[in-house]
């Protein structure tokens, strides 16, 4: 019976994986890259490494994997933020077809601090 659920995993987080791959290559501006890269990469990987678990089955192997996925849950999507943010910085243009920035006139340009829209410093700095 554990053999299905290996199976059944193993081939849902290659699926997972694919898809990733797939849409790294077919998306069209990097933001839209890394939303599929951290989501459907990160879930990928978790499904396979619980596969790995089920295949072991001994608690030790129970617990890296566990740790490993929590690591991965934690720096996926931190990773992601930064690049993001660094390539906003930088000036990568987002798709021709995206509708609406939510980050344009948000940011001081030289500290690159984030300012609401309350706030009387955001006026004096620009």
């Amino acid at each position: 019976m554990s053999d299905y659920w290996i199976i059944g995993l193993s081939t849902l987080g290659a699926l997972f994986i694919l898809l990733a791959a797939i849409g790294v290559i077919r998306m069209p501006d990097l933001y839209l890259r890394i939303s599929v890269t951290t989501k459907a990469a990160t879930l990928g990987i978790g499904l396979l490494l619980i596969a790995a678990g089920v295949y072991f089955n001994e608690f030790g192997i129970y617990s890296r994997v566990m740790a490993i996925i929590l690591f991965m849950l934690l720096t996926a999507p931190v990773g992601a933020h930064m690049i993001g943010r660094a390539s906003y910085f930088t000036g990568v243009k987002l798709w021709s077809r995206s509708k609406l920035d939510d980050l344009e006139g948000k940011y001081h340009p030289k500290t690159h601090e984030l300012a609401s829209e309350n706030d009387p410093k955001q006026d004096e700095n620009k």
